[in-house]
């Protein structure tokens, strides 16, 4: 059975879109970024920390995918801590491209033997120039407070994305396409 180490309603609605059967078990693993840290060494870290906590709780029949997404421009944007933060991010992101970077990690067994696959997806991602009124705006309506770069592609933000290079899924929270090549090479389906 694939068990999802994350609380992400997008992830596991992406892999229920996909058509992907699997359990929730949130991982709690502190995120936070080592000095020097490139951000896609992080994300991967992260995403093999999560997997693998979870993994260590699970039957070793199952499988567990661990995944972490970050928003890259100048700085590395993960979530929003405040109203003001997410305001700060939008201006960052105003006018300009960023890269979205998701590690992903699986975690299970070939026979006797136990593997890790971590492996990272890269979409980049063009905004459109923001007005103060916007950014302010769109805040108040809350849909910022959960997502890595404070927005949502699949929300009211889309009005502002006027390129998308990659996988669009990836933005939203998960590169399903390459989750799925993963399982299937691991026999996890």
């Amino acid at each position: 059975m694939l068990v999802l180490a994350s609380q992400s309603p997008r992830r596991a609605e992406l892999l229920r879109n996909a058509g992907i059967q699997f359990r929730i078990r949130p991982a709690d693993v502190v995120e936070k970024m080592q000095p020097n840290e490139a951000a896609e060494a992080y994300v991967q870290r992260l995403a093999r920390e999560k997997a693998t906590a979870v993994y260590a709780e699970c039957d070793p029949s199952d499988f567990v995918l661990g995944a972490d997404t970050v928003v890259v421009t100048d700085d590395v944007l993960e979530k929003p801590s405040s109203e003001s933060d997410a305001a700060a991010m939008l201006r960052l992101l105003s006018g300009r491209e960023h890269q979205v970077m998701t590690g992903v990690c699986l975690v299970g067994r070939n026979g006797n033997d136990r593997f890790e696959d971590t492996q990272v997806e890269i979409t980049r991602v063009r905004f459109v120039p923001l007005s103060e009124e916007e950014i302010h705006t769109y805040v108040a309506t809350g849909e910022p407070m959960d997502k890595a770069g404070a927005y949502a592609i699949q929300g009211m933000a889309s009005r502002w994305i006027s390129g998308v290079s990659g996988c669009y899924f990836n933005v939203v929270g998960l590169p399903v396409a390459r989750v799925y090549r993963m399982l299937h090479a691991h026999g996890a389906l």
